[in-house]
């Protein structure tokens, strides 16, 4: 017995070192988008970390302007802290910037400016406005001050392209010295975060953009760019520090890890966490001991709160337990490092939103030592990072918004919400007080009394601090198919043989594989550290563990050794369709063949959306993942994007926009209001490349070329869609069946959701076009023998949703379409 518990011991010891790892074992960040302008300069300019700033004429096809073109130089010899301040563009009028963007998301935009005089401008006396087309970024910006600014934004991008304008006021000039528009890993913000008060309540981030108003490296001196993962800086907190009660205390950056799951040095670099400020008498015994940091704040909007932690001060696992405050209410109580990564040195950070109903100047974030029964108090911080949130009409400056909107006033329903909260709080305080009366005597010895008192924010951490403990039991219950040991999985792919890669995402690699029956396997490897991360990869756990068609991909296991995520899919030797119609010099497919893998996707992607009570929401739908087995049978993959549909008493879901650009629903971007016609739409699009083989965006093309929805249906509304089609085509398309396939992308295409069909309906077409074009290929396309002709897209009276079984008898197939009333995996639409 004895023995077994060393062992046990042993194991989990083990384990608890391999879920973290230090900096350089997570990989680098590349942006997709990134846009580097040095304004007014002639040649490129490349600064620490290889960040290659453009000229002007490299950038000219950005900027519209129409004014004159001033390209400022610093005449007097001035300092300055990189050279790119050495040179501006001034605007006399108008100027925009417009920048193509690869996939939404969060942006950085960093505007970089050092007023200095040039001829008869003094551009210190410069007033001006900086805006987007919703967002105003710097409303009547004026410097007065010879020195070099960063105003640092994080935008959430919506749209293809994104505009950032510069007006300057009336009688005076704009300028900028240079200007950054960078993609941001996704990991870098949770949409959902916890507010300050009322306790337990979250706050939708997904409309929200931000401006950096501080960012502090606690206990630690400034840190610029080049030290930073993602090209920031970091200011000394000494001025905004009380440095009565706090001392600093470092150790070297390579002793820092991260959690595996849910940690990344992109969210603060070890330089951040090697340093910090503790407690300058740790023994005192005044009852109010803290260590503070104050800082002035704009009150009329809200803030995001970033605080960082990490335990570089302890000399064994739970010593430590502290309270954090934001404006002397209790944000963490009881914080337990030691639980939260069950590790020393281990970084650690927690988000809070400060609505401005709550906000008071200047805010103060303090930390406070907990008493335990050993008499230990300490409290340390790390970093700390506060953003100021846009105002109710888009505005990061000012009350007015892009279109001149004011923000206005509290109003009764605001007084009302507030009475409800101060409501909520008297009960919640009393119910806090009979807990407290019922505490347990050995509280003080606990790991940390929030987990009895407050479990709310004490314990609100990321899933996987506490998933890795219950992964058997979670993969387990799933569903999930056979079980397969690493190793099973390393043989079946060559020892994970770069070769054998058959496909890259956000989540990891896919390898093909063979398993020790002859199997062969697709074996998408789950990378923690990836930009996508754990989410999506969860998402698509969920959603396979609850869907089986014909027309999905099947999984067939998995494997959650040690930190891994792995799933085992069954292989599809043809690959994604998008390779069988363009870029990959493949044998052209026929529009039979198109028409039938058309079908087979609109199957799946039916079932999807009826198969399950509230239907599921595929969010991704395009060529790439519409995979082909070796019969060239059509099924949807890659359920990492899937959102459960709406219930009965809904008519949309509430998210931040994702998915790709050419096939996102244009409803979607502007409402963020995600139905299950989002799916037709990019369903749409996906018809039109199977018509064309040509990408759904193509840059390269005339810009009424280049997005083919947009182009394809130009051409429709002429009557010429067939001047348009894959030239490989030509001769082979029967008219009829044309023009059921375009009027059904067409209405897939609508521009709002309720004109849409559903995929029920947009498959009944799909079926009754390929009908009509293997009568053709018959010679029997004579009115008599042809099916009759839907009068519109809409659906016939009847629905009748058949299961994945369902099958038409031969007898039925040599009936009138008129009298099937099931037909195999299609709408089930009685005709």
């Amino acid at each position: 017995m004895g023995i077994f518990l060393v062992v046990l011991f042993l194991f989990f010891h083990v384990n608890a070192q391999d879920d973290t790892a230090p900096a350089k074992s997570f990989p680098a960040f590349t942006p997709q988008d990134n846009y580097l302008v040095d304004c007014g300069a002639t040649s490129p300019t490349t600064l620490p970390g290889n960040k290659v700033f453009q000229p002007d004429q490299n950038a000219a096809k950005y900027l519209s302007y129409s004014g004159n073109d001033i390209q400022a130089s610093a005449l007097e010899k001035i300092n300055v802290p990189s050279t790119i301040y050495l040179s501006a563009k001034i605007f006399t009028t108008e100027a925009t910037y417009t920048f193509h963007c690869t996939s939404p998301g969060l942006h950085w935009i960093r505007l970089h400016f050092l007023p200095f005089k040039y001829n008869e401008y003094d551009l210190k006396s410069a007033k001006f406005s900086v805006q987007t087309d919703t967002l105003v970024l710097l409303r009547d910006f004026q410097m007065g001050k010879e020195e070099a600014i960063v105003k640092e934004f994080i935008v959430n991008v919506t749209t293809e392209h994104y505009a950032i304008k510069f007006e300057p006021a009336k009688g005076s000039v704009a300028f900028v010295n240079a200007l950054e528009f960078v993609t941001i890993p996704g990991k870098m913000l949770d949409y959902s975060i916890p507010v300050l008060f009322p306790v337990s309540q979250k706050f939708d981030l997904a409309k929200s953009n931000f401006e950096t108003i501080y960012r502090l490296n606690v206990g630690g001196p400034f840190l610029d760019s080049t030290n930073d993962t993602l090209g920031r800086n970091w200011m000394s907190d000494a001025q905004f520090r009380n440095n009565a009660t706090g001392q600093e205390v470092s150790t070297q950056p390579s002793a820092v890890n991260y959690l595996k799951s849910g940690g990344s040095p992109l969210i603060a670099p070890p330089a951040i966490y090697s340093s910090a400020i503790n407690m300058a008498d740790s023994e005192t015994t005044l009852p109010n001991f803290n260590i503070s940091w104050t800082m002035d704040i704009e009150t009329a909007y809200p803030h995001l709160i970033r605080l960082h932690f990490c335990d570089i001060i302890s000399k064994a696992l739970n010593e430590l337990y502290f309270n954090v405050y934001i404006n002397d209410k209790m944000a963490i109580s009881g914080l337990d490092l030691s639980a939260l990564t069950n590790h020393l040195s281990t970084a650690f950070y927690k988000d809070f939103v400060v609505d401005s109903s709550m906000v008071s100047n200047p805010l103060v974030v303090r930390v406070s030592p907990v008493n335990d029964a050993q008499g230990f108090r300490n409290a340390i911080l790390n970093g700390l990072e506060v953003f100021r949130m846009n105002n109710s009409v888009g505005s990061l400056d000012g009350e007015y918004g892009v279109d001149g909107q004011k923000q206005s006033g509290p109003s009764k329903t605001v007084a009302y919400v507030g009475f409800a909260m101060m409501f909520g709080a008297f009960v919640g305080l009393g119910a806090m007080a009979v807990k407290w009366q019922k505490r347990p005597q050995d509280w003080q010895k606990r790991n940390s009394f929030s987990s009895w008192l407050l479990p709310v924010h004490a314990g609100d951490t990321t899933f996987m601090s506490s998933a890795s403990r219950k992964s058997q039991f979670f993969w387990s219950n799933m569903g999930l198919g056979r079980y397969f040991t690493f190793a099973e999985l390393a043989d079946a792919t060559r020892n994970w043989e770069p070769s054998e890669i058959i496909g890259v995402g956000g989540f990891g690699n896919v390898y093909y594989g063979e398993l020790d029956d002859g199997t062969k396997v697709a074996v998408k490897r789950g990378n923690p550290q990836s930009e996508q991360g754990l989410n999506e990869f969860q998402t698509e756990i969920q959603m396979l563990s609850k869907l089986r068609h014909r027309h999905l991909v099947s999984l067939i296991g998995y494997c959650d050794e040690s930190a891994e995520m792995i799933l085992v899919y069954e292989f599809m030797q043809n690959g994604p369709l998008r390779d069988h119609l363009y870029g990959k010099n493949m044998p052209h497919l026929s529009w039979k063949q198109r028409l039938d893998i058309c079908i087979g996707a609109a199957r799946g992607l039916h079932y999807l959306h009826t198969g399950a009570s509230t239907g599921i929401i595929h969010r991704d739908v395009k060529t790439t993942n519409i995979l082909l087995d070796e019969n060239f049978d059509a099924k949807m993959a890659d359920f990492g994007l899937s959102k459960d549909g709406p219930n009965s008493e809904q008519t949309h879901v509430s998210t931040a926009v994702k998915g790709s650009f050419g096939y996102l629903d244009p409803e979607y971007f502007r409402k963020q209001q995600l139905t299950d016609k989002s799916d037709v739409y990019s369903f749409g699009v996906v018809l039109l490349e199977a018509l064309c083989a040509r990408p759904a965006i193509n840059p390269a093309l005339p810009r009424e070329q280049v997005n083919l929805a947009e182009w394809a249906m130009q051409w429709k509304r002429k009557s010429l869609l067939d001047k348009v089609i894959d030239p490989t085509l030509v001769g082979q398309v029967d008219p009829e069946s044309l023009k059921i396939f375009a009027e059904a992308a067409e209405k897939c295409l609508a521009e709002y959701g309720v004109d849409r069909p559903t995929m029920g309906d947009v498959l009944w077409n799909l079926e009754y076009a390929l009908q009509l074009q293997e009568a053709s290929l018959q010679g029997k396309a004579d009115g008599e023998n042809k099916p009759i002709s839907p009068a519109t897209i809409a659906p016939a009276p009847v629905v009748v949703f058949p299961t994945d079984n369902q099958h038409i008898s031969s007898s039925e197939q040599h009936r009138n379409p008129t009298e099937i009333q099931a037909i195999d995996e299609n709408s089930g639409t009685a005709m």
